[in-house]
């Protein structure tokens, strides 16, 4: 979950919880897996299918898969309540955990070496995807609209008017109706909440840029820079350019395009397939990532990662000393939700 407001990366590696027990000044008031990234931005991070999560919220989410069983029988199709604490674990979980050099020597930056639009073989245990795989192609259609809402689309783009994005009036399927029945609307809700809280996600972005601006972080960078060079991957100014040009690459390779041309919509693209991909230059691509993420690795601890972690918690104390009261207010607000 990306933090509103401010910057993110998609960078696995930053979310892993390796360094979890190393907290920042600012981590006690943003929540459990806040990260002011290394490479510009901020994120927070939440692990899925109920892990670590309170007896209170397994129990709503229990409720979401009874109302959603309901709710698809009343529509005609047969859907079985999967409890949360029963999911299996992730086929991703052992390489989010591994340290961050050896994520980077096997997977790079996890954005051409994963294929994240491919389901996992630990979803067969859930039954409701052997229900979905008995249909027939037209009925696969009718009970994704069913379940997901009028935009749903297999895992495809879903195209959704521009008048309607963010309107919680939009048929979201079951699975939105039963979050609504128990956790209210998640589009109303969400915007309410963060709404409170723009000026502080704004003094949060003035701070990232502080810390990039910061004297030792910013030799350091030009240290990193020459480091990367001399390793054979020269041109790289900033240490975020290193993913993103990873990203470029697959982009172009895959087609994906996250602007729709349609007047009057706006595209939300799932994860891009690398079944029609050249599988050459598809290896090429993962080739190239994993040496540039592993040279990035360790061109980032001959001291860039110090240097910005000095920078990072030295400002970031300031930082809660002068906007304590905001803080304690956001954590409180995020703890009611």
């Amino acid at each position: 979950m990306a933090l509103a407001g401010c910057g993110t990366t998609n960078d696995p590696v930053a979310t892993s919880t390796n360094d979890s027990a190393d907290k920042s000044p600012l981590a006690e008031y943003m929540g459990e897996g806040f990260k002011m990234s290394t490479g510009g931005g901020m994120q927070m991070t939440v692990r899925a299918g109920g892990q670590g999560s309170s007896e209170e919220e397994l129990a709503k989410q229990r409720k979401v898969e009874d109302s959603t069983a309901k709710c698809m029988e009343t529509a005609g199709f047969r859907y079985v309540a999967v409890p949360p604490e029963s999911n299996p674990k992730s086929k991703f979980d052992d390489a989010f955990n591994l340290p961050p050099d050896k994520f980077a020597a096997q997977y790079g930056y996890g954005i051409s070496t994963i294929d994240w639009a491919k389901p996992g073989a630990d979803d067969t245990s859930n039954p409701n995807t052997a229900i979905r795989n008995a249909l027939s192609a037209t009925a696969k259609k009718a009970y994704d609209k069913a379940l997901n809402g009028q935009f749903a689309n297999g895992n495809g783009p879903i195209a959704m008017p521009a008048d309607k994005v963010g309107n919680a009036k939009v048929d979201m399927g079951c699975r939105g109706k039963a979050a609504d029945e128990v956790y209210g609307s998640a589009a109303s809700n969400k915007a309410d909440t963060f709404s409170k809280y723009e000026s502080l996600f704004k003094d949060l972005d003035a701070l990232q840029k502080r810390i990039l601006a910061d004297q030792r972080v910013v030799d350091a960078t030009t240290a990193w820079s020459d480091c990367l060079a001399d390793a054979g991957h020269a041109g790289f100014k900033k240490p975020e350019e290193a993913r993103q040009k990873v990203q470029q690459k697959l982009d172009e390779l895959t087609g994906q395009n996250n602007t729709s041309k349609t007047p009057g919509k706006a595209t939300f693209s799932g994860p891009p397939s690398f079944d029609k991909v050249d599988s050459q230059k598809l290896a090429d691509l993962r080739k190239f990532e994993i040496e540039l993420a592993k040279a990035d690795q360790a061109c980032k601890a001959k001291g860039y990662d110090e240097a910005y972690k000095k920078a990072q918690y030295e400002l970031e104390k300031e930082f809660v000393t002068a906007n304590k009261a905001e803080l304690e207010a956001y954590r409180d607000g995020m703890a009611q939700r």
